[in-house]
């Protein structure tokens, strides 16, 4: 009997060691989450954009990284009503993956990525992808936010979860003219 009881109390301790180390590599693992840094990534064609960034990575404490064209977009680049212009081309080519200059240092230190763009025909620019692409960000928490003349963010957000599946996807939002305190209000919206 003696025994047996030793063996019950040899077992308990067991359990409750287990018990502990899980606790403590599940801290370890929450700890390393709370520790990776907040990426503010934009594109931005004509600096509207750019702007949004500059008041969401000062909200966020986020690092600031612009995606940059290899060839930058020209006006004529931009002219969306000329079905041969620049973006007009990469938009209708839903394969199209525009080249940008790759120079973001280390991204898996980032837990949680913004990126910011310009709403293209209903949805983000096809650079985006590449960057997307790119630095994969599977497993990680991204966000998008925009500027846009009148259409939503809604077709960027639903048509990104779909082809990035891997990605924790948190719906963004157009911010056209949002104040400092806009963009803390809608950053503290979603319980990152």
């Amino acid at each position: 009997m003696k025994k047996i009881l030793l063996t019950i109390a040899a077992m308990a301790m067991v359990i409750a060691s287990c018990a502990q180390n899980k606790k403590s590599q599940q801290n370890t693992n929450t700890q390393e989450e709370n520790n990776m840094k907040t990426l503010v990534a934009y594109f931005s064609a004509t600096g509207t954009t750019k702007a949004l960034a500059e008041k969401v990575a000062k909200a966020t404490g986020g690092d600031l990284y612009e995606i940059k064209p290899e060839v930058k977009y020209t006006s004529e680049d931009l002219d969306w009503t000329v079905k041969t212009s620049r973006s007009s081309v990469e938009m209708a080519d839903k394969n199209s993956r525009p080249a940008f200059v790759k120079d973001l240092e280390n991204a898996g230190q980032y837990g949680t990525i913004f990126i910011g763009f310009p709403v293209w025909w209903y949805t983000a620019p096809t650079i985006i992808n590449t960057f997307i692409e790119k630095y994969g960000f599977e497993g990680k928490t991204v966000v998008f936010f925009a500027t846009s003349g009148g259409s939503t963010i809604d077709k960027a957000n639903a048509q990104f979860k779909a082809q990035y599946p891997k990605i924790n996807w948190k719906a963004g939002k157009v911010l056209n003219r949002a104040s400092d305190q806009d963009v803390k209000a809608w950053i503290d919206s979603l319980s990152l």
